[in-house]
């Protein structure tokens, strides 16, 4: 039996990522998501809307929440770059791949103990899991759907 990645077929691994439909459901999905995400990461790197900027965040990263520093960079890279490159539809699935990765962890190490509501009271330790679920719907029907309409994979599908 053949290796697949060995003996693959290069147009097919190119459909796989970048063929899209031409409907409006995942433009929708990805230009929110990617804006959200893009915000926060805008925090994260620049310091921007009230965030602690890239020093501040990887200070907490490595010494409150002890991730690896390339953890932490990778992290403050995906939600800059990756929300951006979701918003033009570059790259869809696979930036939807590691937002459905970078979410799970987030959900699971932070906020799962939290319970399901955001801290909207200032009533819990901290905020809930609810905004990373639609996170994770949002990421994983990119992966299925593909970019949509108006995007950069469609026209590298064609």
């Amino acid at each position: 039996m053949r290796s697949f990645i060995t003996h693959h077929n290069p147009a097919t691994m190119k459909n796989l990522i970048f063929n899209t439909s031409e409907t409006m459901s995942p433009l929708i999905l990805r230009g929110v998501l990617g804006i959200v995400v893009f915000v926060h990461g805008a925090q994260k790197l620049f310091g921007w809307f009230g965030g602690y900027g890239f020093e501040g965040t990887m200070s907490y990263f490595t010494g409150d929440v002890g991730l690896p520093w390339i953890i932490g960079l990778l992290v403050i890279l995906l939600e800059t770059i990756g929300s951006l490159a979701l918003v033009v539809g570059l790259g869809t699935r696979l930036v939807a791949a590691a937002f459905t990765m970078l979410a799970f962890g987030i959900l699971m190490t932070v906020h799962l103990q939290n319970g399901f509501f955001m801290n909207w009271s200032n009533n819990q330790n901290g905020e809930g899991y609810e905004y990373f679920l639609l996170w994770l719907a949002i990421s994983i029907a990119l992966i299925i759907s593909g970019a949509g309409r108006l995007s950069v994979d469609r026209k590298i599908a064609a």
